[in-house]
């Protein structure tokens, strides 16, 4: 009896390491629905038709997937087409999948990144508000939107069946969000760019963007209290100085959130060794806080337009290369013990059989080949990151079949064979 109570104490201790060691991996697939609609044809590797796309990277170790949402983005481009209703449909197959679901907000009616933080148009109409270096003076009229706006919609996600389990509080934030109607967005976005600080935001500015994020961050806890909270910044490896300071404010204001969020895309940021030390920075200064790449990729045939850094002497526009890239990416990423999340953006790109707007395949640094509509082999190596730490967490078995697990959380070909404490469909099972 005595011996069982230690096995049954130690599964204990050996699950809470698992689950803190919890890891997600997978992609942003915010355009899936419209590619199905245009009849995108998705076939594996070997030319097999993929029925359902969030199946098939389920089947190949994905346990995430991402995706953004605007508050109006119907005037917006033809990329720009997540609204409540949009989200709340992929959101529920996400969720029935038995997959994660990483909430991105981006709190503007379109493309929301360092260079423009567009406040939605609505808002400065119904609020009446006035704007200084672009930063919205009248905190209090903005905080009331985003408090209605973030509620309204997670409450909306879960009443249809879409709970997020992560929730993004804006989309690369690094120099604030909510920026003013007034602002000179092409001009102050090369400023921030190029000088990589704060220049233009006093701390009356920050006292607003910090009010902000406290506002979003309550509803979050209030309507989604299981959902971790992701602030999400893109200065980590080209200006991890700035990355730091920047959730050093964070801290210092006393905002709620769980997980640093970054984006990281070798041909606009550099080589792998930079996002290295800045990872190595953030996990020095913040030890108690998880980190992920919410936002990765690099392309397989040619160059992304506008790309800055040339990479292709050690990762060669190629299918391999871009798989090379991911690999050694993924074994960077498994030194810093903090990083817990990887997902590669916009990996549902896929031209091949589009019947519409989307059959230019204008991208292709996602992870299905425009031409051919194969997926890259870029996409199973992901399944590399998660290197078992959430199979116990995130495994669902199926109708009447047995799943089986060490407890360091290795997967087992059937009903072990040794004696032991094991896990077995979630549960504790000693094998005699």
């Amino acid at each position: 009896m005595k011996r069982i109570k230690c096995l049954l104490a130690t599964a204990l201790l050996c699950l809470t390491t698992v689950a803190q060691a919890q890891k997600y991996v997978g992609g942003d697939l915010s355009m899936l629905l419209k590619y199905e609609e245009q009849h995108a044809t998705y076939l594996d590797k070997d030319g097999k038709e993929i029925a359902d796309v969030l199946a098939f990277v389920k089947e190949q170790g994905w346990n995430t997937i991402r995706v953004r949402i605007f508050c109006n983005p119907h005037k917006a481009s033809k990329d720009v087409i997540q609204d409540q209703a949009y989200v709340i449909k992929l959101g529920k197959r996400i969720k029935e999948a038995g997959l994660n679901f990483l909430l991105d907000f981006h709190y503007s009616n379109t493309w929301a990144d360092p260079k423009q933080q567009f406040i939605p148009q609505e808002w400065t109409e119904w609020t009446n508000v006035e704007a200084s270096n672009g930063v919205a003076e009248d905190n209090a009229q903005i905080g009331m939107m985003l408090d209605g706006y973030t509620q309204i919609t997670l409450e909306a996600l879960k009443q249809g069946g879409a709970t997020p389990d992560l929730i993004q509080i804006g989309n690369e934030i690094s120099f604030g969000m909510l920026w003013g109607p007034d602002k000179d967005w092409e001009k102050q976005g090369a400023h921030l760019e190029a000088n990589a600080d704060w220049t233009d935001y006093t701390d009356k500015h920050w006292d607003n963007f910090a009010q902000y994020l406290k506002t979003v961050s309550r509803i979050c806890r209030y309507t989604c209290p299981k959902a971790k909270i992701i602030i999400h910044t893109e200065q980590c490896a080209n200006n991890p100085t700035l990355d730091v300071a920047f959730f050093k404010h964070i801290k210092q204001y006393e905002i709620d959130y769980d997980i640093i969020g970054t984006s990281y895309y070798p041909y606009f940021k550099g080589e792998i060794s930079k996002l290295d030390k800045g990872l190595s920075e953030l996990e020095k200064n913040f030890p108690d806080k998880a980190i992920q790449i919410v936002e990765t990729g690099y392309p397989s045939k040619w160059e992304v337009q506008g790309t800055t850094f040339d990479y292709t002497k050690t990762y060669p526009y190629s299918h391999e290369g871009q798989r090379k890239y991911t690999a050694d990416l993924i074994t960077m990423l498994k030194k810093h013990k903090q990083v817990n999340g990887l997902s590669w953006w916009y990996a549902e790109a896929n031209a091949k059989g589009c019947t519409g707007d989307l059959k230019e395949g204008w991208y292709n640094a996602s992870l299905f080949d425009n031409e051919t509509g194969k997926a890259l082999p870029a996409l199973y190596e992901l399944k590399e990151f998660n290197d078992g730490a959430t199979a116990i967490s995130s495994a669902i078995s199926k109708e009447g079949k047995e799943v089986w697990y060490t407890l360091d959380g290795r997967k087992l070909e059937g009903k072990p064979s040794h004696k032991g404490l094991y896990i077995m469909n979630q549960k504790k099972v000693v094998v005699k």
